[in-house]
């Protein structure tokens, strides 16, 4: 059994059974079975299905969002936020899949007909983390199932009920018993697609984890789709709109309570706005209500299981030992559950620990003299997952980030109609979009001689 902890109150929640050896073993046959009658599904039906989805999360979003906030602690308007994105990327696919995955043709002869065709790999097994725990799972399902293939999910050990959840999802819109599935076992899951009967896999995770999944897909020769997190900078030039990127700026980091991967983690401040932005920056995240995540009021929730407080307390602890200086914050609170507060960690040394990531309600602030060493530090980072500049230069900075999105003025955020994805250690391929749906698809080159055979043709 596996149980489901309400981190605000460290109450348990439920209690679910996980899947032993033998019960894997059974799920990953019916996924194979299943895939060979859902390849053969016309589009259109599993468009249709796909839309059907999107209502049923619309019809019962406060119970999913409820579900989502008393699991892992996202204060719940975020939660039904999450929710309502969950259903518009349904709705975006079911309206586009059909076009993403037509053949492309191919011109240049007269006695042949040349096209690329987009058909399915096969089960397609998704590893998914607990911060966004219904968005990171249906951003993977939407296009993949519309393209054909069948999806087996296995989520964080600590979200299992909204796991079992969007596996309702699926069974309530009508997909086919077994085209989604959810496997409740513990990391070690990785394990079952060394059989071939899973074609593919996904992540969202840590980079240690990545590499494992990368490490296991060489040596089978799996297609492989990594989102391994990041580090992303909050860059102000010295002609931003300070008091719109302070209010931004805040929300971006606090996101899920802090725990996003494209939360603005390192805020990167030109000198000659620095002081007017820290001033800005300080009063808005003093304002931020931390406390019960069901609560509508709520800003910040608590941290998702035990642990991750002592560990971003410890963070900060030897940052401000090194010399930094902490305004507010930097304390747990003292209460029950899994809290700890915003905090803002200013005059970061080089190479301390809150110097590259912080994963928690921790914003670090960086004073640079110019454009040109905002982008260096900016980029002097392992990771390039998203970067947001505030500046009237547009799109000439934004070019400059070694990261897979670049956002000007606004935070970073996922978007169903723009392809999402990394470089560096923030991992590789591209979730959302045509980007996304093609990602599990084998793109076959086809050729139709329509000529007669000529003497010699390697075709007699």
């Amino acid at each position: 059994m596996t149980e489901s902890v309400d981190p605000a109150t460290e109450g348990t929640l439920d209690s679910y059974e996980t899947h032993g050896e033998g019960d894997v073993d059974d799920l990953l046959d019916r996924a194979s079975d299943a895939f060979e009658e859902w390849r053969e599904q016309p589009t259109a039906e599993r468009e249709a299905l796909l839309e059907r989805a999107g209502e049923v999360l619309r019809e019962n979003s406060d119970e999913y969002a409820g579900l989502m906030t008393v699991e892992m602690g996202k204060p719940v308007e975020q939660s039904r936020s999450e929710v309502e994105m969950c259903a518009w990327v349904r709705d975006f696919y079911a309206e586009r899949a059909a076009a993403f995955l037509q053949d492309e043709h191919v011109g240049g002869e007269t006695d042949a007909d040349t096209f690329v065709a987009r058909q399915p790999l096969g089960p397609v097994l998704a590893i998914m983390p607990w911060n966004f725990p219904f968005w990171q799972v249906f951003r993977f399902a939407a296009p993949t199932l519309t393209a054909g293939n069948v999806g087996l999910l296995k989520h964080a050990s600590n979200v299992p009920g909204c796991a079992k959840v969007i596996e309702d999802v699926f069974r309530e819109a009508g997909y086919p018993e077994d085209v989604f599935a959810t496997l409740m076992v513990g990391s070690d899951a990785i394990g079952v697609r060394r059989d071939g009967r899973v074609r593919a896999v996904t992540i969202t995770g840590s980079e240690g984890a990545g590499r494992n999944v990368a490490e296991t897909a060489g040596k089978t020769l799996e297609k492989h789709v990594l989102e391994l997190g990041g580090s992303d900078p909050f860059f102000v030039l010295d002609d931003a709109p300070l008091e719109r990127a302070c209010e931004v700026g805040v929300r971006a980091r606090v996101i899920s309570s802090g725990r996003s991967c494209i939360a603005a983690k390192r805020l990167i401040v030109h000198e000659d706005v620095y002081d007017e932005f820290l001033d800005g920056f300080l009063n808005e995240t003093e304002a931020l209500r931390t406390g019960d995540p069901t609560d509508g009021d709520t800003d910040v929730g608590p941290q998702a299981r035990e642990g991750l407080v002592e560990d971003r307390h410890e963070q900060v602890e030897a940052t401000v030992e090194q010399g930094a200086e902490v305004r507010p914050g930097g304390e747990p609170m003292d209460r029950d559950g899994h809290f700890y507060p915003p905090t803002v960690v200013t005059d970061v040394p080089e190479g301390s620990p809150a110097d590259k990531k912080v994963f928690g309600p921790v914003a670090t602030v960086f004073e640079v003299p110019d454009g040109a060493a905002a982008i260096s530090k900016a980029n002097d980072i392992d990771y390039g997952l998203g970067a947001s500049v505030w500046t009237e230069e547009l799109e000439r900075v934004a070019r400059r980030f070694e990261s897979g999105l670049a956002f000007v003025n606004e935070l970073v955020q996922s978007d169903p109609r723009l392809p999402f994805g990394g470089v560096k250690d923030s991992g590789y391929g591209r979730e959302l979009a045509k980007q996304g749906i093609r990602e599990f698809v084998n793109e076959k080159t086809v050729r139709v001689s329509h000529g007669p055979s000529k003497e010699g043709d390697p075709a007699e």
